[in-house]
């Protein structure tokens, strides 16, 4: 009776274990391009994390917002912004078992918004759609040589989609030519709802920077009660489309009033709030890492340099060396 008992018990426990095992999400990292190349003891850290993916990002350059030329793959460029310095990430991220996003992205000198890229006059549209073609299919080439699992076609770029939609939906067929794998786009939080191309996707990509509180230290419970209407859409469009959710980024500054306008990079914020940034990210983890409809997502921002980075005394983005990394962590690992 009591072998019987025992027998119950171990059973229990493996079906416990087996449940919970099928519970697993993507649990990225925004894998930060550096001006050298990495090794195992820039990726360990990211495997202390429990995280199980990596967004590569390669970068393009256009000069300022009208303008249609794309300046990539350079040797005025860090390492790894370039196809070659991509590679040597994604291989060394592969020895460690992590998955890959490659998410090649836009940057426009001085920093200005990439969704406000738009030109004023069709030639110069259609040089700046053959201009991104280039940039995005030679990074879908590396992708599939690679076998990415996931290949984010853009980055914020609204402008360039409201006005050009026809190109993009020959643009994602072109891609899909050259790569095999799960395509998304990250879409601005306040973009995805008008993205008209998410039955061509695999992922609903969402940059996930929503205002969730308007207070100095917002608590958790602030914070999800904040997160309530957003979800609503967003379920909503994922219920509509039948395709799961990923945040391609998502994540809070360790300052004042973090979840008021997350979005924001502003240097002249340094009032440094590691609680703000805890209680906010903590919020997010509760909200939607539970629900059946959402993928996961990619905390923003990671750096190769670990033990050089963040800290308790660092106001921005990256989750490195505060307590909110600690919160990840355990997060992470309850979802591997």
């Amino acid at each position: 009776m009591k072998r019987f008992k025992l027998l119950i018990v171990l059973f229990s426990i493996f079906f416990l274990q087996s449940c919970i095992s099928q519970v697993k999400k993507i649990n990225g990292v925004s894998f930060v391009a550096a001006n050298e190349a990495v090794n195992s003891n820039h990726i360990k850290p990211v495997v202390d994390l429990n995280a199980n993916y990596a967004a590569v990002m390669p970068f393009g350059f256009i000069r300022d917002l009208a303008h249609p030329e794309v300046v990539f793959n350079t040797k005025r460029q860090w390492f790894g912004e370039t196809k070659e310095g991509a590679k040597q990430y994604i291989e060394e991220l592969r020895k460690k078992k992590i998955k890959i996003m490659l998410k090649p992205q836009i940057w426009v000198w001085r920093g200005e918004f990439t969704g406000y890229i738009e030109m004023k006059n069709e030639a110069d549209w259609k040089t700046l759609e053959g201009a991104y073609s280039k940039f995005i299919i030679e990074y879908a080439t590396l992708a599939q040589e690679v076998k990415a699992e996931i290949f984010c076609i853009g980055t914020e770029l609204e402008k360039f989609i409201t006005n050009r939609p026809d190109y993009w939906l020959e643009l994602i067929k072109k891609i899909k030519q050259v790569y095999k794998g799960k395509l998304t786009y990250a879409a601005n939080w306040d973009e995805f709802k008008r993205t008209p191309f998410w039955s061509s996707m695999d992922f609903i990509g969402v940059d996930a920077y929503f205002p969730v509180s308007y207070n100095k230290t917002p608590t958790v419970e602030e914070c999800l009660a904040g997160w309530e209407k957003h979800k609503e859409v967003i379920s909503k469009l994922s219920k509509k489309y039948s395709k799961p959710i990923l945040f391609t980024e998502f994540g809070y500054r360790s300052v004042d009033y973090s979840g008021k306008e997350p979005w924001k990079s502003d240097r002249s914020m340094i009032q440094v709030n590691l609680d703000a940034q805890t209680n906010t990210t903590q919020a997010l983890f509760n909200t939607f890492w539970k629900e059946d409809w959402f993928s996961g997502g990619f905390i923003w921002k990671w750096y190769h340099n670990h033990d050089f980075v963040g800290g308790e005394k660092n106001s921005r983005f990256t989750p490195q060396n505060k307590p909110v990394e600690a919160l990840i962590k355990a997060h992470y690992g309850s979802y591997k």
